[in-house]
């Protein structure tokens, strides 16, 4: 049984295709730490929360987004954790759970972070400078650093997970295939926990900001922008179907 049934991955791989030693850059990925990481991942966020009513539709659209991406991402990973258990063994369940998160990481999740980056991530980044929401020194970062920072990473974890897990099955040497399922769960898991931590963010911190500091007429801009890349990536996803 294969773990994808079509080829998957595709646009992945032409955006951002891992590049040399895929075990050094898992390596580098796994060490490398924004100075803005907060002490602790998940602590209390310091921005004023607001309700989902309060937030302007653009925002409320990014909310629900990451919703449809949790629930893809949780299924993923209980198939990760099932498919070390089971000695790397494939099974419907797990196969299923492989396939529905590449496809998503392809179809929605990277359109999705694409969308974040055109629309909303400029203009806020530059409100943040403005209103001394950013860190010291001569090149000041903001939060939009950090969460950019994700994307890029999202992108070569999401590679270089997809890729181990289609070569392990070609070793004929056993301890070989395993290890390479060893480095791709562990990718796979960090991938999970790296999602996870970056939806908590935007969803808590991001976008209230966002909220606190965007006129009216700026998130009308970014609805208009939004809705117009999403016109965009569908007709590319309809034309590539075909």
């Amino acid at each position: 049984m294969k773990i994808i049934d079509r080829e998957t991955g595709k646009r992945l791989k032409e955006i951002d295709p891992v590049k040399g030693n895929p075990l050094k850059d898992e390596a580098d990925i796994s060490s490398e730490n924004s100075p803005m990481d907060p002490p602790e991942a998940y602590a209390e966020p310091t921005v004023n929360q607001i309700t989902d009513e309060e937030l302007d539709e653009s925002l409320r659209i990014f909310k629900e987004e990451h919703k449809e991406a949790t629930a893809v991402i949780e299924k993923f990973e209980k198939a990760l954790i099932s498919f070390k258990e089971k000695a790397y063994q494939l099974d419907d369940s797990i196969n299923e759970g492989f396939k529905a998160f590449f496809e998503f990481f392809d179809d929605e999740l990277l359109p999705h972070n694409r969308k974040e980056e055109k629309t909303l991530f400029p203009i806020l980044h530059q409100k943040l400078l403005e209103n001394d929401e950013h860190s010291p020194g001569d090149n000041p970062m903001t939060a939009i650093d950090m969460m950019e920072d994700d994307h890029v990473k999202f992108i070569q974890l999401g590679t270089l997970t997809f890729n181990l897990l289609g070569l392990a099955p070609r070793f004929r040497d056993e301890q070989a295939r395993t290890f390479t399922y060893d480095v791709a769960f562990n990718n796979g898991l960090e991938l999970v926990e790296m999602l996870k931590l970056h939806i908590f963010r935007e969803d808590t911190t991001l976008f209230p900001l966002a909220q606190k500091y965007l006129t009216k007429e700026e998130f009308n801009n970014v609805i208009k922008e939004m809705h117009s890349l999403d016109a965009k990536t569908h007709q590319h996803t309809a034309d590539c179907s075909h």
